[in-house]
């Protein structure tokens, strides 16, 4: 289940997606997709449920789909025929975990409680849904919860929106997101499939956070530098803080002592997760320089450059904070 887990990290979010009429099943994951999130889990709570997985399996293979609402072995067995690669359930059985565990269905039981923790971790899961997130305490139930269980990783789903997501997605524990705020059942039944698109898009956006952190300026030398340092500061009255290689000015300006990347600069750009960042915009048809990463002691990646110059400039990513 590593591969999947891994998968669903780099998303970030799960739409979470109660589907009524399998007409609608495929043109709904082509809007997840071109909105950015190559994922889905459809719920059981319609009859629909399995016809539209197939369909999208079918459709949108490259998608990684999963059957949530799941109570009951048959419904396990449906999810998996249909295409499914995982399942959720709202709670733990201890009958459906076991069937599918002993079937290699991935699966990843709702909890709510340290018994259910408890009960997971002697079925050999470390990965919980965390369900209803928000009626259940929230993230900081979570960080209460989780703290004597250092392996074990949640996917919160319940009340989860834009305005809440980061605050779970900013704790380490958290795996994914699960959320039905940008799959509103009013929009599905309208077919309003360009307006889901929007809504992934902005959730995405929302999810990396993506802001300007500074302007490095390629200067002839350190004597250069310095020059440009005093005109700024006295200028501006700017603040200045010189480093090894380079002088920061004000809070968004970087002096270089030498050239370094890009033609006349680089750019770089804040965001609240590199790693994540650079699998949704890999998608989106940008490309990265693997050769300028930097990881750090845990191998989280930390910062990026972007493979092309934009303007003179060369483009890096790197983490808040």
């Amino acid at each position: 289940m590593n591969g999947i887990l891994k998968e669903l990290y780099l998303n970030g979010i799960v739409p979470v997606i109660k589907i009524e009429d399998p007409e609608q099943a495929e043109p709904l994951a082509e809007a997840l997709v071109r909105g950015g999130l190559a994922c889905a889990e459809v719920t059981f709570r319609t009859t629909a449920a399995k016809e539209a997985i197939s369909r999208i399996s079918k459709s949108r293979p490259d998608m990684l789909l999963g059957a949530g609402t799941v109570l009951t072995k048959a419904q396990a067995d449906e999810a998996v025929e249909a295409g499914a690669r995982f399942i959720v359930t709202p709670g733990f059985n201890p009958e459906v975990v076991r069937y599918c565990l002993d079937r290699g269905y991935p699966i990843v039981p709702g909890i709510n409680n340290p018994s259910g923790i408890e009960q997971a971790l002697s079925f050999g899961l470390d990965t919980v849904k965390f369900f209803p997130a928000e009626q259940s305490g929230g993230i900081r139930m979570i960080k209460a919860m989780s703290a004597p269980y250092g392996a074990v990783k949640f996917m919160p789903t319940g009340g989860i929106n834009a305005a809440n997501l980061n605050d779970y997605l900013a704790f380490s524990k958290i795996l994914c997101c699960g959320g039905s705020w940008m799959v509103d059942a009013g929009l599905i039944a309208k077919r309003d499939f360009a307006g889901i698109e929007r809504l992934v898009r902005e959730a995405v956006d929302t999810m990396l956070g993506f802001r300007l952190k500074h302007v490095g300026v390629n200067c002839a030398s350190p004597e250069d530098a310095r020059s440009c340092t005093d005109i700024l500061t006295s200028a501006f009255s700017f603040a200045a803080e010189e480093k090894p290689a380079s002088t920061f000015v004000g809070s968004g300006i970087e002096l270089m002592n030498a050239p370094g990347r890009g033609r006349n600069g680089h750019i770089a750009i804040e965001t609240n997760n590199v790693e994540r960042a650079v699998y949704h915009l890999t998608r989106r048809g940008v490309r990265f320089d693997s050769g300028s990463e930097i990881r750090d002691k845990s191998g989280a990646l930390k910062l990026v450059y972007l493979a092309e110059e934009i303007g003179g400039f060369a483009y890096h990513l790197c983490e808040k904070g």
